[in-house]
């Protein structure tokens, strides 16, 4: 059953509102959450979170949620992957070549970014695995690892830790995160140098040899019918113009969980258990979870010795 989000209609003077990284928050008391959270609550958690966030966001082109009054957020909210009319100065726009047309992107800079985003009610932020100054040669590779249902977080984290070392023997490092869901997200950050196509083929290709060397254990395949007690490794976030929720964004779901980066030594605890939301400013604080990440310099391997 869905939970109603309460209207919370307010009109103020501009000079009444609160002023976050110099970013104007109108309507600061609507409620975005079925839990009760605000829009100034999480404007106030992109700025304390700008400085860890930003390194997974910057100048990425960008497809958001965003809540729609008189919407649960159960019911997901609404996507925008172009650009409409409307938007903060904060946020760039670019325009990106398309199958059959050209598609208009916001992509957020810097922390008045973050906040202008916020301020459009956007609840979810998911990006491209490129950047806009090479935005045909990703610098990552996404694996979305999706449990069914009945599986334990023993089983989720065992997954994830199997394809870190399958991919430390190809020669990759890879860092872990939760998605604000039931799964975990595996990245490969990667210099950007092999084209989309490249990296979807060796995700494809990675996903296949998982499913064969433990069939009883993961799939690859889209059908939920093969999915039931296996691990499904989804490789698709790694085709061009498909995204993934960012580092450090809330979900548009009861409570605004976290997608929260983690060491992998603390895999073994289920973070659904007590998950992370806007209201836990801690994570700002202390060394990062994934380390020195962005000094990682790697490309993939060859790919056809693994595609058989």
């Amino acid at each position: 059953m869905a939970i109603a989000v309460p209207k919370q209609k307010r009109s103020e003077p501009a000079n009444e509102r609160p002023v976050i990284a110099g970013i104007s928050i109108s309507n600061a008391t609507r409620v975005l959450d079925p839990t009760g959270k605000t829009k100034l609550e999480l404007a106030r958690w992109y700025e304390t979170i700008a400085e860890r966030m930003l390194p997974h966001v910057a100048q990425r082109p960008l497809t958001l949620v965003r809540w729609a009054e008189g919407r649960s957020t159960e019911k997901g909210g609404v996507y925008l992957r172009h650009a409409k009319a409307w938007g903060p100065k904060a946020l760039r726009r670019v325009k990106i070549q398309e199958k059959t047309k050209v598609g208009e992107y916001l992509v957020a800079e810097d922390v008045s970014g973050l906040v202008a985003l916020a301020q459009m009610d956007i609840l979810e932020i998911h990006t491209w695995s490129s950047k806009i100054d090479d935005v045909e040669h990703p610098d990552r590779l996404v694996f979305d690892i999706d449990p069914s249902s009945e599986l334990p977080w023993s089983a989720i984290a065992d997954a994830a830790c199997t394809m870190r070392e399958k991919l430390s023997a190809l020669g990759l490092e890879s860092f872990v995160k939760t998605t604000g869901g039931k799964g975990l997200h595996v990245v490969v950050p990667l210099e950007p140098h092999d084209d989309w196509e490249a990296c979807f083929l060796f995700t494809r290709a990675f996903a296949l040899l998982l499913e064969r060397s433990e069939p009883k254990r993961f799939v690859a395949s889209v059908a939920k019918a093969r999915r039931t007690g296996k691990i499904y490794v989804d490789y698709l976030r790694n085709n061009r113009g498909n995204t993934s929720v960012a580092a450090y964004s809330t979900r548009a779901r009861p409570g605004a969980p976290i997608s929260l980066p983690i060491a992998w030594e603390d895999i073994a605890r289920d973070p659904r258990v007590r998950p992370v939301t806007i209201a836990h400013s801690r994570v700002a604080r202390g060394p990062d979870p994934w380390g020195d990440w962005q000094s990682v310099r790697q490309r993939l391997p060859r790919i056809s010795a693994h595609a058989r």
